[in-house]
């Protein structure tokens, strides 16, 4: 008998694709094939699934839709049925539940609490909480209906980091900013908690609800669009510490009411490692959150809830440590984008500068002596990750010891805000040698402190609080990527790197064409894709 086959589609922002069949995922968010960032959408990225798992429209058992605010209407098939596909294999999911699936499936764990929260889901939900077992997740509370939107944990973060000037989809940067201000010089409460009920004070979304407030509270909140002077940096301190405490008290209060010590937390507020290190820390949740916590991975979700519903079985995939659901390219089909060839894609899109290319039969070595040389390097290794985490399959690689090397790849390659820290990626068996860090950390979803003793030695990707966002590395499930550490540990005694996405102002690369394009546009040193190592030639 054939394996099951549920393929998830996400139609909001952060749109893609997910397949599932039997215990195989392909999945793969739109902007990695559009070049897009958050993209909505999900043709492309169907048919790169169902490519990469040798499947067409008729093989598919289920396919699940979800979005973002008002319901999909009953009867949605999203023009599936213009292709041949039957109404009848086609449902949709609500937002949260997929959230929850999503988190649960991927976690390993046999039961557990589920936390959803972000800017919204569907019909004005900002936090769901679900009890979830082997047979069934089941929504056991959230906020209040008829509470607006803008009162949720996601939407007022959204509103303060509106305020900052930045983009809806970048909380990451206010989260940054935030370790340089001080919130105590601000003083109000934005969140008022009962129960497992979050109650904003803010009664519209974005920054014109943020200004309502601070008219009626008597605030300063300075210029809008002003990150770059104190009381911008404060504001973010702010919103960072209310954030953190109103997710502290309502995971306490999920554990203490339901007696339960294993959390999974989804939703773009997961994304945040700073809070989940204080919620893991403050309340001592096992806590895990997946790599794809954001709308990211709607269409996984979406997909692990069809698989449910084919087998009546709430899936049980664990892939700790794992995050690289896209397709493995071949060493041809990455020859092939060397020689510029037309089949192999868009590598032209920028003028290309004069280059090499060699075959190494140990890229790790090559790659961990470059970075010890202080050459910044782009990494590119099997398939790539679902999430906004660059995990050693898609990323660029420098030496972590390096202050000037943090400011060559914000200035030189990223052209990315001055305060924003890199990530270090670490042997999980070293870890705790230079991180305070309890246990594993091998999405970036956690920030523990650098240890004060070496802290010297890991200049580049020490946060301006001594936190760092962590990747714990494990050679079972990135051997390549563990033993380029490795080898730059036995170089340099230092068994960490300076671990960034691979990308410059577009999302991060998928195929090799984009690597070599990225490559070509940036100041990256050299190019290490497969068995081959990339330099140019040019001045």
């Amino acid at each position: 008998m054939a394996d099951p086959v549920a393929v998830g589609l996400n139609l909001g922002h952060d749109g893609g694709c997910a397949v599932i069949r039997g215990d195989a995922i392909v999945a793969i968010a739109e902007e990695r094939l559009n070049r897009k960032r958050y993209s909505d959408g999900w043709h492309a990225s169907l048919a790169y699934c169902l490519d990469s798992a040798d499947l067409d429209l008729a093989n598919v058992d289920i396919f699940v839709f979800s979005c973002v605010g008002p319901r999909l209407p009953a009867g949605f098939t999203g023009g599936l049925d213009r292709y041949g596909v039957k109404p009848s294999r086609i449902v949709s999911v609500d937002h949260h539940l997929s959230h929850a699936y999503s988190a649960f499936c991927l976690s390993g764990f046999d039961d557990a609490l589920v936390m959803i929260a972000d800017g919204s889901g569907n019909d004005h939900q900002t936090e769901s909480y679900f009890v979830a077992g082997p047979a069934v997740l089941t929504r056991v509370g959230g906020n209040r209906a008829d509470r607006p939107r803008a009162g949720g944990v996601g939407a007022v973060y959204e509103a303060v980091t509106n305020w900052l000037g930045f983009d809806g989809q970048e909380s990451g940067k206010t989260m940054a900013l935030a370790s340089f201000g001080d919130a105590s010089t601000i003083g109000a409460s934005l969140f008022g908690m009962h129960g497992l009920e979050v109650e904003g004070r803010l009664t519209r979304t974005h920054d014109r609800g943020l200004l309502d407030f601070a008219r009626a509270s008597g605030l300063d909140l300075g210029d809008p669009g002003d990150w770059h002077g104190p009381r911008g940096r404060d504001l973010a301190a702010w919103v960072q510490h209310e954030t953190e405490e109103a997710l502290v008290e309502l995971v306490s209060t999920l554990m203490w009411t339901y007696q339960q010590r294993r959390v999974c937390f989804a939703g773009g507020v997961a994304m945040n490692c700073v809070a989940n290190e204080v919620i893991r820390q403050r309340t001592g949740a096992q806590l895990f959150v997946p790599p794809a916590a954001s709308d990211r991975g709607q269409a996984l979700g979406n997909a692990l809830f069809g698989m449910h519903q084919l087998t009546g079985r709430v899936p049980k995939m664990p892939r700790v440590g794992r995050d690289s659901f896209g397709r493995t390219y071949t060493s041809e089909e990455i020859h092939l984008a060397l020689r510029r060839h037309p089949r192999a894609g868009r590598a032209h899109r920028y003028p290309m500068p004069a280059f090499t290319y060699r075959w190494e039969s140990d890229p790790s070595t090559v790659a961990a002596d470059m970075i010890s040389e202080g050459r910044i390097i782009g990494w590119f290794e099997g398939g790539s990750e679902l999430g906004a985490r660059a995990l050693g399959s898609r990323s660029i690689l420098a030496d972590p010891r390096r202050v000037d090397v943090r400011d060559q790849l914000n200035s030189r390659i990223k052209h990315r805000e001055w305060f924003r820290p890199f990530a270090p990626a670490v042997t999980a068996a070293d870890a705790k040698v230079w991180f305070e860090l309890e246990g594993e950390s091998p999405y970036m979803l956690f920030a523990p402190k650098v240890r004060d003793s070496v802290r010297d030695q890991l200049a580049a990707v020490t946060h301006v609080d001594g936190s760092a966002r962590v990747q714990t590395v494990d050679p079972d499930v990135h051997p390549a990527f563990h033993r380029l550490i490795s080898r730059f540990g036995e170089v340099t005694g230092v068994p960490v790197v300076l671990n960034t996405s691979f990308n410059d102002t577009e999302p991060i690369v998928e195929s090799p064409a984009d690597a070599l394009a990225t490559f070509c546009h940036t100041d990256l040193d050299a190019l290490v894709i497969g068995n081959y190592v990339v330099e140019k030639t040019g001045a």
